[in-house]
């Protein structure tokens, strides 16, 4: 798992019985995974690495990557990508999510239509690049990578990835109830893609 942050998704799946190897470039967040590891055993293991290198992941080694929410927190998507071609055997794939960029793009907001309903006002889609919310209570106050849908798939064709599957999920009941004005919004994009 690239980015796989304190390990609450790669214990999960380590303890379906899949052979997990959970990476992040924090060493806060790996210890973190570790120690509830240690605690509650499920066979997931741990190691602190750069998702644009995964120097500690040998060459057609692994059948799956997973990457939720994480490839728009690297600085450098085509390093990322090569990265994860290299270490996935032939034929392996690799599933991750992003924010949809459509509606998460820097100083998108909210407004009132006049119907009454509340309307997404995207932002600058156009504009590529590290930003940060200014909304304390965001959840991009903490920063990542905006880019444009066509960026993410000119990088996976260019670095030897096949699309077999991209989907926009509707948001999960509980988003709604909590932001209704979210009902119509795909929160994040699921790429399902193949090494050629």
């Amino acid at each position: 798992m690239l980015g796989c942050e304190e390990g609450i998704i790669a214990r999960a799946v380590a303890a379906r019985g899949a052979t997990v190897w959970g990476i992040d470039p924090s060493p806060q967040m790996i210890e973190h995974a570790r120690s509830t590891e240690k605690s509650q055993p499920t066979g997931a293991v741990f190691s602190v690495d750069d998702g644009c290198t995964l120097a500690t992941v040998a060459t057609a080694s692994v059948e799956w990557v997973t990457a939720g929410l994480s490839l728009n927190n690297v600085p450098d998507l085509n390093a990322a990508l090569a990265a994860v071609h290299r270490v996935l055997n032939p034929g392996g794939a690799l599933i991750f999510t992003v924010p949809h960029p459509c509606f998460e793009a820097p100083h998108a907001t909210w407004a009132q239509a006049g119907d009454g309903t509340t309307r997404r006002v995207v932002g600058d889609y156009l504009t590529e690049g590290f930003w940060r919310s200014s909304n304390p209570n965001g959840a991009r106050r903490a920063g990542n990578q905006n880019r444009k849908l066509s960026t993410y798939i000119t990088a996976l064709m260019r670095n030897g990835f096949k699309i077999a599957a991209v989907d926009e999920p509707t948001p999960d009941p509980r988003v709604v109830a909590a932001q209704p004005q979210r009902s119509g919004l795909p929160p994040f994009i699921l790429f399902d893609v193949r090494r050629a």
